[in-house]
């Protein structure tokens, strides 16, 4: 069992640039691929970004590539997501997600979830 918290949400101007985390806790941390989703009002959950067990690989989704960044701390058992020239379109509640054999965009695959962090992006 993995249990994930996220931090770091808010409220942030468009332009803006916010970091989240998530600490993990309960198992070993580097046997989980991290992933970061979002979801807003009546849409689906969307992928946003991917890490692999030693942060040698990392994904994004098309809508984040080039203005966020997903990183890991195997050592401190976090996962981080800076999130750079924040649109309106990225408002959205942001999970982070764990997996032990998954590494992709599939969010039925992840094992884990976290309580999830608002972020909104106002213009």
């Amino acid at each position: 069992q993995v249990q994930l918290v996220e931090s770091g949400g808010g409220l942030v101007q468009a332009g803006g640039s916010l970091r989240l985390s998530c600490a993990a806790s309960g198992r070993t941390f580097n046997d989980y691929t991290m992933g970061w989703f979002r979801q807003a009002p009546g849409k689906e959950r969307e992928f946003v970004a991917a890490i692999s067990r030693n942060a040698y690989s990392t994904y994004y989704g098309d809508s984040v590539k080039g203005r966020f960044t997903i990183s890991r701390d195997n050592a401190k058992n976090t996962v981080y997501l800076q999130m750079n020239n924040l649109k309106p379109e990225d408002t959205a509640v942001y999970y982070c997600a764990a997996s032990s054999s998954y590494y992709g965009t599939d969010f039925r695959r992840y094992d884990y979830w976290g309580q999830g962090t608002q972020v909104t992006a106002s213009s």
